[in-house]
């Protein structure tokens, strides 16, 4: 039967439960208890056994197997799935003045994918399946699409990020996933919170896009005849918070990069940025661990997990050790040795690294390097710390080492997790830097930005000493979810829309 036909049987059956005087779109349903809250109170029922109660569930149809007389439905609800167990005689009975015919049309007239209510007892059949002992039903919802017989499988996994309710509906893993995710992103903010951090948000829509080298979603407002930018990060505006004496600030919301698509970018993402006040990265490497250990121990109840296969100990104190160490231990090369750039080129180029003609400097080949040859290599938490000045425009120069800043970025499963570094507070530096990001800018750098004089003017009314962090949040969630992209981690991911059939 195709499609269409079976999208027009079942819409037919709406029609019969209409002409028998029966909504089959209904109003409400007072429901008293969920599968998985039955199957715990339950579970001491022996087979055979029944518990004098009187219970009141809705849920999904996700099975029906009938037997004459008999029937057996598979309901789930959010919390799991229960057996109901149909009896005519019982029914017909507790259903007689409603409709006297009311077992017939639940064999006939429902389908797996309905949402049915249903009330009754509760026993354990003699095979052992705790079961509600159904004495009445009331059809909630007709559905008039068929549930995928089949919905795992690579084959499927675009269809499955494409009709993601389908796939909630069919594989409760994932459903398992998103309110992780929420518990997750709910357990961050109570950690921040009892610390003092107050989350305040920041404009979606931007005169000027800065805080990242990441090309912006452009978008026109009608009414001011302007340009305006989605935001690519939420930090400029919360350090304008800070000048104006915030001292603990974040927000966890959405951010827009107009790149590609992969296992770990999507062009809309979500982000935590936070900012402290007299603090500086070294409290802010603290402060991550914290945050990631909380989340994981509060969701998963544990700080040892497996991503992907690999053992993964999230207990601290997390590693901490710089980019020129890490670079010198995986390569051999001392990148603080090398005099010239065309030295330092040479030696990458020998060992590997392509384009290094493209790095016009000794701190950015030393970055490609890293990314290149240790990146993913680091399983286990590990800090990287003091990274070039120049791949990092907003951060604090290094108090004792010439040509780095104090930033660091903690990199899991070979990716990264977390970003902070003291924040440059020196209005005349940053505007040498963001000039200097304008000209790239002009010279053709699409994730280049401009230059914000109005962030410019906010810092020349002092900024305290602070320190900033980022937490890219799909990404954190992949990796106590254990999922293996980011579209896994993302209820709805950005795809292209199908093409129409000729």
């Amino acid at each position: 039967m195709s499609a269409d036909d079976l999208r027009s049987t079942r819409l037919h059956k709406a029609n019969q439960w209409r002409e028998l005087g029966f909504n089959p779109y209904a109003y409400r349903w007072d429901v008293t208890h969920h599968a998985a809250e039955l199957q715990d109170k339950y579970k001491y029922l022996e087979n055979g056994e029944a518990a004098d109660v009187e219970v009141a569930i809705a849920g999904r149809i996700m099975n029906r197997r009938v037997f004459g007389k008999l029937a057996f439905f598979t309901l789930q609800d959010e919390t799991g799935t229960i057996q109901l167990y149909l009896d005519k005689a019982k029914i017909s009975e507790s259903m007689a003045a409603i409709d006297p015919a009311a077992f017939d049309h639940l064999k006939t007239l429902t389908d797996a994918g309905d949402i049915l209510g249903v009330k009754g007892s509760i026993r354990r059949t003699e095979k052992g399946e705790l079961s509600v002992y159904v004495s009445q039903y009331a059809i909630l919802t007709k559905s008039l699409q068929p549930l995928p017989d089949k919905w795992h499988g690579l084959t499927d996994v675009e269809k499955r990020y494409r009709q993601r309710y389908v796939d909630l509906i069919v594989n409760p893993e994932v459903r398992d996933t998103f309110r992780k995710r929420a518990l997750i992103t709910a357990a961050i903010r109570r950690y921040l919170s009892d610390r003092n951090f107050i989350e305040i948000e920041t404009p979606v829509l931007q005169t000027e896009a800065g805080g990242a080298d990441a090309r912006p979603f452009v978008t026109y407002h009608n009414t001011l005849e302007m340009d305006l930018f989605l935001r690519i990060a939420t930090e400029l505006h919360l350090k304008r918070l800070v000048v104006g004496g915030f001292e603990r600030v974040f927000e966890l919301g959405r951010i827009f990069r107009n790149e590609g698509v992969s296992t770990r970018h999507n062009p809309e993402f979500t982000s935590i940025e936070v900012y402290q006040a007299y603090g500086d990265y070294y409290d802010m490497m603290e402060l991550t661990e914290g945050i990631i250990t909380y989340a994981a121990q509060d969701v998963l109840q544990t700080l040892k997990i497996t991503y992907q296969g690999q053992e993964v100990d999230l207990t601290p104190p997390w590693r901490r050790v710089t980019m020129h160490d890490l670079v010198k231990e995986h390569t051999g090369l001392d990148f603080t040795q090398f005099k010239t750039l065309e030295e330092a080129q040479a030696a990458a180029k020998a060992i590997g690294v392509p384009n290094v003609e493209e790095c016009p400097s000794i701190g950015k080949l030393l970055n490609e390097t890293f990314e290149e040859k240790v990146e993913a290599t680091l399983i286990q938490p590990t800090y990287v710390l003091d990274y070039p000045i120049e791949v990092s425009p907003l951060a604090k120069p290094h108090r004792s080492k010439p040509g780095l800043v104090e930033r660091f970025e903690l990199f899991i499963v070979g990716r990264e997790t977390a970003n902070g570094f003291s924040e440059l507070t020196d209005p005349i530096d940053q505007r040498e830097r963001l000039e200097a990001q304008a000209a790239r800018k002009a010279a053709g750098d699409l994730e280049a930005q401009g230059v914000d004089e109005d962030f410019l003017l906010a810092l020349e009314y002092g900024m305290p000493p602070t320190v900033g962090l980022g937490i890219g949040i799909d990404r954190l969630v992949m990796l106590l979810c254990d999922c293996p992209s980011i579209r896994d981690a993302i209820a709805f991911p950005l795809l292209k829309p199908e093409k129409a059939e000729d």
